[in-house]
């Protein structure tokens, strides 16, 4: 069964059509690739993000309208984003929905805050 995840506010899609990822498989922690293939989440357990336990982490190249924060500040990183600073990625509509990590020394995803996102 797959899942859609909205913001809570407006209800823009932010990524739809996502499996849990299978039991058994690893997130690949290499710097600079990809967390776990598209098409998948994960439901933070506070391990491997462990300011964020309950939140859902997705791959870059499944997020829907979504954009980065106006706010320069929080767009820190050389290579992308570090996701340091606080929430760095916005709805289409402007509301924050949770943070980029894709700079070159972390393994690329997205935390979308389960304050912010309604999952369906």
């Amino acid at each position: 069964m797959t899942s859609s995840f909205h913001c809570s506010i407006c209800g823009v899609v932010i990524a739809s059509d996502l499996a849990p990822l299978p039991v058994g498989v690893s997130l690949n922690q290499k710097d600079g690739e990809d967390l776990f293939s598209p098409g998948y989440f994960v439901v933070s357990d506070g391990e491997f993000e462990p300011e964020c336990p309950g939140d859902f982490l997705v791959n870059l190249r499944d997020l829907q309208h979504t954009q980065h924060h106006q706010d320069g500040s929080r767009l820190n990183g050389c290579c992308g984003l570090d996701g340091l600073d606080g929430f760095n990625l916005l709805c289409s509509n402007g509301h924050e929905i949770g943070t980029e990590r894709s700079d070159c020394w972390l393994p690329h995803h997205a935390v979308l805050a389960c304050g912010e996102i309604r999952r369906a």
